[in-house]
């Protein structure tokens, strides 16, 4: 699908369209509020509590009144904009792409392979649940325009602080350690626990990062984030700064193979080489980044406007929407958007290209078949994707699949999911094998009544909770048990790890035969604590060129 920066095939449509939400747009706000005023969330509850106030009942029964009154008069404005607006929506592309011109066209691709052969590629997903405010009330989650600005300063936050690395002369250990934290000063403040947000962040010169970072606006909902996290093995000025974080499990992160011993010396288990951390920061210089559940129109804007724009250039993009939704999930319009984006050239000047993926699945429990359904299509959609736009004069160089799948690896009631077929073809690295995950890993769906509470209400106090077993297993949804039958969880000797429904996966037999690629990091991620009841989830990976690829 040709990659067009309107949704509209042409201006009069789009200006139709434009016309026809103008007069629904009053009739829909007056009706989110006046669900909005009956709903509050814990916090509100809470706050209302501790200033003695009372006068909610005359706040519901005079505010529902009012913005019912208000909802009835635009009624017929709205009804006849739905009459002009529904039509165009058979006309409308699945997505738009933006992309800001740059100063060089060097910012714009990755040089790690060009000039040694190897690089190092970030990945994160998020769900932000940024529905319209009354709807995101019932998910214990208000105030979206609000959260969708507070969301989008800290991402920028976390992914565009130093990338601080610390070269390691060692027998026994070599490579590369950058610590999570950043030199720079934390915004600790938490929406879910004061009314204050954080400011928008300063930019910066990173060393690892191409240019100066800055906070240019854009229109696309899948964001990548500059990064240049090539390794050169010649530089004669190692960065001497090392910023341990008290709270991480992790206090550094190597670049290739195995991990340093900064890692193990915190008790940190490795299995199958993979390092993890809980990080109260997005990863620094996230490449790509994958948000699901931005429907708020005004929301989304406040987002794109906040993120910095596409680093690498789009070459082809497409959109299937799933066709066996039910229910409430059949209104969102959830499937899978794939794309291929152009990374850089080889020593041999070939191109360089990857692939991602993001995906949202049905949503409510107790149904599997519906969900493997969708992982079929998902399987199917990529295949036809890759192949149609697949060229013989390039090298693929990363296969990612990312979202919300809406079912974990531990829920006796999420058995047929385990066993997909996809998980043969992509890579989990949390994953031990079907219904079990590795030991270290922490679930990712927090229990919506608990989301403001002392001990997860800030991204530190997260880190923290989640850090510790017996509080983690207080805040993280439980596993769901098979329809009439007792849940016995965990198992003798195993820790209690919760629902992991966020995932990122790779694949590697879809990359170029010379390539090969190592994990150089998981995270959990705890800085949207009291915005989302999502933990979102990040991937870093290292490709390596095989030495006949490099030399010419």
């Amino acid at each position: 699908m040709a990659l067009q920066t309107s949704p509209f095939p042409n201006g009069c449509v789009a200006g139709l369209h434009a016309v026809g939400w103008a007069f629904i747009l009053p009739c829909f706000w007056f009706l989110d509020r006046l669900i909005a005023v009956c709903k509050s969330t814990t916090l509100e509850k809470k706050q209302r509590l501790e200033q003695e106030c009372y006068l909610q009942p005359l706040k519901v029964f005079f505010g529902s009144i009012t913005f019912f009154i208000l909802f009835l008069a635009t009624a017929p404005l709205a009804f006849l904009g739905f009459l002009l607006w529904a039509p165009l929506q058979a006309c409308r592309r699945p997505f738009s792409y933006h992309r800001e011109p740059t100063s060089s066209p060097e910012k714009e691709t990755h040089r790690g392979f060009e000039l040694v052969g190897k690089a190092s590629f970030g990945f994160a997903s998020a769900n932000l649940c940024l529905l319209p405010d009354s709807l995101a009330r019932f998910n214990n989650l208000g105030h979206t325009q609000h959260r969708a600005a507070a969301i989008g300063q800290r991402i920028v936050q976390g992914v565009c602080r130093p990338h601080i690395r610390i070269f390691v002369d060692s027998p026994s250990s070599c490579g590369t350690l950058s610590p999570s934290s950043s030199i720079l000063p934390v915004n600790s403040s938490s929406y879910g626990a004061t009314d204050r947000q954080g400011q928008p962040p300063v930019s910066h010169h990173s060393d690892s990062a191409e240019g100066h970072v800055s906070i240019p606006k854009s229109n696309s909902r899948v964001v990548c984030v500059p990064c240049d996290d090539t390794e050169d093995p010649l530089s004669d000025q190692p960065s001497p700064l090392l910023n341990s974080n008290q709270n991480s499990n992790q206090q550094g992160r190597m670049g290739h193979r195995s991990a340093p011993r900064a890692l193990l010396s915190q008790g940190l288990r490795q299995q199958d080489d993979v390092p993890w951390e809980v990080s109260s920061l997005f990863p620094a210089n996230v490449d790509i980044l994958c948000l699901e559940e931005v429907f708020d129109k005004r929301a989304a804007q406040k987002l794109t406007q906040t993120l910095r724009p596409i680093r690498f250039p789009v070459l082809e993009a497409q959109y299937h929407c799933f066709p066996n939704s039910r229910g409430e999930d059949a209104l969102a319009a959830k499937g899978l958007l794939s794309a291929k984006v152009l990374i850089g050239q080889n020593p041999k000047q070939k191109k360089v290209v990857g692939y991602f993926n993001c995906t949202h699945l049905h949503a409510p429990e107790g149904e599997g078949e519906i969900r493997c359904e969708q992982l079929n299509m998902v399987t199917k959609w990529i295949g036809d994707f890759q192949a149609a736009n697949r060229q013989p004069d390039e090298d693929i160089v990363f296969d990612v699949l990312c979202g919300d799948f809406n079912f974990d690896n531990c829920s006796p009631d999420d058995s047929l999911e385990q066993s997909h077929c996809l998980f043969e073809e992509y890579k989990d690295p949390c994953r031990a094998g079907p219904g079990k995950e590795k030991p270290w890993v922490i679930g990712t769906l927090l229990e919506q009544p608990t989301l403001y509470e002392d001990d997860i209400n800030t991204p530190e106090n997260l880190q923290r909770t989640l850090e510790r077993e017996e509080l983690r297993k207080q805040y993280i949804s439980p596993p769901v048990p098979a329809e009439g039958r007792p849940l016995v969880y965990p198992e003798t000797g195993q820790p209690w790890i919760g629902r992991r429904i966020d995932y990122i996966l790779y694949r590697e037999n879809s990359i170029s035969k010379h390539c090969r690629t190592e994990i150089e990091e998981v995270t959990f991620i705890t800085q949207l604590a009291g915005l989302t009841d999502h933990i979102p989830v990040g991937l870093r990976l290292n490709v390596i060129m095989d030495s006949d690829c490099v030399d010419e």
